[in-house]
């Protein structure tokens, strides 16, 4: 129930992720008609970025589950048995530790923008704290995931990427 929930967790960013993809490419489409029809939407590159970050943040949970981040396994994959569990779970505490780090910070940075109302600059002036909380969700889910490997590592039971296998 709990695999399923987490799996369910992560496919979820994933899709939010996605409808941020198709946001930023509303909002530059938005931008090169209303261009060509001579008339002006203020706010579409403030919120293509927002788009766009809000899909590199809720997507990152997936891709670690699927094995995509980029990782050096140049001197895990020396290793076998103790030693490389070891390692591993070295390298998921510290990626965990930076996580937190990162999410504890990303909501933080969201509340301070809501309690001191801080806004864009650009012809939007939107309320900086609505899209921050992209960032906070997805490092929130990341955080989620890394501890996630992390115990999966620890009971054995963490798959290894295609790529991992094929330096052991």
């Amino acid at each position: 129930m709990l695999r399923k929930s987490l799996d369910w967790l992560y496919l979820g960013s994933a899709w939010l992720a996605a409808l941020c993809m198709v946001g930023v490419l509303s909002m530059v489409l938005l931008s090169i008609v209303s261009r060509l029809m001579s008339f002006y939407v203020p706010g579409t590159d403030a919120y293509a970025g927002y788009a766009m970050a809000g899909a590199g943040f809720l997507a990152l949970a997936h891709t670690l589950k699927h094995g995509e981040h980029i990782r050096v396994t140049l001197i895990i994959s020396r290793f076998a048995g103790k030693t490389r569990k070891g390692l591993e779970l070295w390298a998921l505490s510290v990626s965990a530790l930076m996580a937190g780090v990162l999410c504890f910070y990303a909501w933080r940075l969201a509340w301070q923008s809501r309690l001191f109302h801080d806004i864009s600059t650009s012809a939007d002036a939107t309320p900086l704290w609505i899209p921050q909380i992209m960032m906070g969700v997805g490092t929130t889910v990341l955080l989620i995931a890394l501890l996630d490997e992390w115990v999966l590592e620890l009971m054995g039971r963490r798959t290894r990427t295609a790529g991992e296998l094929g330096h052991e």
